[in-house]
């Protein structure tokens, strides 16, 4: 006797009707319905092969919402991110680059575009020298080896 288990718990769907899950069978259902009611309603303005046609386009997205599946979100959870996302709090994303180097020679690059020498360099800060105690190195030798 085999027995099948799924890898992943959350993958698993309980057999209610015809093997299919309960939302895949009412979905099936709604699907089912939508086409027949489409039959009934376009049969006197339309010919058989196009109301064919029409019936399947119209069933098709209730018979997908039951079996898909998208990043474990069902089919109109899916739909409901998708219109927040798009419609209700859209986000314009903007790309500024930063070019430091640019920024850097702004200066420079202002003066030659106007004719000027180049604007001067900036002096560099220097390091702060530490403060002389007046202590000779041996002193220092001997405070270092009084707190060892």
């Amino acid at each position: 006797m085999e027995v099948k288990i799924n890898k992943e718990i959350r993958n698993y769907t309980e057999s209610m009707f015809f093997g299919l899950s309960l939302r895949q069978f009412i979905f099936s259902v709604l699907a089912c319905g939508v086409a027949v009611g489409l039959f009934f309603l376009l049969r006197p303005h339309f010919g058989t092969e196009t109301l064919s046609w029409v019936c399947i386009l119209g069933a098709s997205p209730f018979a997908m919402m039951g079996f898909v599946r998208y990043n474990g979100m069902t089919a109109e959870q899916f739909v409901w991110a998708w219109i927040k996302s798009e419609f209700l709090m859209p986000k314009k994303l903007m790309f500024l680059p930063d070019n430091l180097y640019y920024e850097a020679l702004k200066p420079n690059i202002e003066a030659r575009e106007k004719g000027l020498p180049a604007a001067p360099k900036k002096q560099k800060r220097q390091a702060a020298k530490p403060e002389k105690t007046g202590k000779s190195k041996k002193r220092k030798e001997a405070d270092y080896d009084k707190n060892a």
